[in-house]
């Protein structure tokens, strides 16, 4: 259900945008989205499609694209991609110390109009 307002901020966005660029409709938003979040794509579509209705961007394409979880080790110092979402242990030395780096983004990298 969180989706709800998380599409609501994503619509906002896009709506600010294309109205300052003097667009007439969004043709597609491309939304990145970390890995370790729970923002599940099919229900950010589903309330895309409720609330957008009746805007230019009613007939958007959502197009998702999911963004690997970094951390590095603060024991060795060793960075790399998370593989699992339940391996926290550093590839290298073993160390269960990783700090994130990256993983829990949601954001609008680029928005298409016309």
């Amino acid at each position: 259900m969180h989706e709800l307002p998380i599409t609501q901020s994503l619509l906002d966005i896009t709506l600010r945008h294309a109205n300052a660029a003097g667009a007439v409709r969004v043709t597609q938003i491309r939304v990145k989205i970390g890995q370790l979040s729970s923002v599940v794509d099919d229900s950010v579509q589903f309330y895309w499609n409720i609330i957008a209705k009746d805007t230019c961007a009613q007939e958007a394409e959502l197009v998702f694209e999911r963004i690997p979880a970094g951390f590095h080790c603060a024991a060795c110092g060793h960075s790399a991609v998370l593989q699992k979402a339940e391996d926290y242990h550093c590839p290298e030395c073993g160390s269960p110390d990783l700090v994130l780096d990256g993983g829990e983004e949601l954001y609008i990298d680029s928005i298409e109009v016309e």
